[in-house]
């Protein structure tokens, strides 16, 4: 992991004010030894679910999560603190099993489910703790692997766009893999981190995490790999088009009426 470069931070939240005037600048997190420097994230009481547990890195707070930090087993799975699955996770995702667990049925048989996570990767996590910042927060002691967009579509068209500017394969550029809602903003993006030629990973399809998300956002998660050479396209990329100019004024209406959705009546 390389330190942040404290003037490409600058330089992106000076780009994106200006191509995406009002949007809600990204989070990052780093997976490392933890150094004492962030807030710890506070012991969930019951089950809680990490994307929840993220709307505090979105308004400014930094932490750091380690296993303590999490009493989700799919985030602990995603997140790499542990390579097993509960012994009825196969049912839990698909039918259920009468007085066993409710089926969720994400996955039509419990035999598709053992078909699609056989062979899973896992993050090397034992040990270490993610710190997660909003990119505004970043300081060169920081060392950043994945940036996390919470968006709406003007917004993500934009991200999807560039991040296929400099592709030919028109699968190259992004991915959206199915899993939970910290697999495609943690677990997918930081297997992508580790290739030659990584995607940005499109997510927060997942039904369970939606109660956690804004109306009508998703995600977009960007390994820094690739993001930085999204930063550099930005001025020469069409987001400096009258094409452009006509999505940003839809994108400053949109962030007007969330404005007004949270207002009281």
């Amino acid at each position: 992991m390389t330190s942040m470069d404290t003037e490409l931070r600058d330089k992106f939240i000076r780009l994106w004010n200006d191509y995406f005037e009002g949007s809600d600048l990204p989070i990052t997190f780093g997976i490392g030894k933890d150094t004492g420097s962030t807030p710890k994230a506070p012991v969930p009481k019951a089950w809680r679910c990490l994307v929840c547990d993220l709307t505090r890195i979105r308004k400014g707070i930094s932490l750091t999560f380690d296993q303590e930090s999490l009493t989700c087993s799919g985030a602990k799975f995603y997140l790499g603190y542990t390579t097993e699955r509960a012994p009825e996770f196969r049912y839990f995702l698909s039918t259920g099993k009468p007085g066993v667990v409710e089926g969720e049925r994400y996955k039509r048989t419990p035999e598709i489910v053992e078909k699609s996570t056989g062979h899973a990767e896992h993050i090397p996590a034992e040990g270490k703790c993610y710190t997660f910042k909003r990119w505004d927060r970043l300081s060169k002691d920081d060392s950043p692997e994945v940036v996390i967009f919470f968006a709406r579509p003007e917004v993500l068209s934009g991200l999807f766009t560039l991040a296929n500017f400099d592709q030919t394969d028109p699968n190259g550029g992004v991915t959206c893999p199915f899993g939970a809602g910290c697999g495609s903003m943690i677990y997918h993006p930081w297997l992508e981190q580790q290739k030659e030629h990584p995607r940005a990973v499109l997510g927060m399809f997942d039904p369970s995490a939606r109660p956690c998300v804004m109306l009508d956002v998703l995600t977009m998660a960007i390994p820094m790999k690739k993001f930085v050479p999204m930063i550099d396209y930005m001025e020469e990329s069409f987001l400096i088009t009258k094409s452009w100019e006509k999505v940003k004024r839809k994108i400053r209406q949109s962030e007007d009426l969330y404005i007004r959705q949270k207002s009281p009546a």
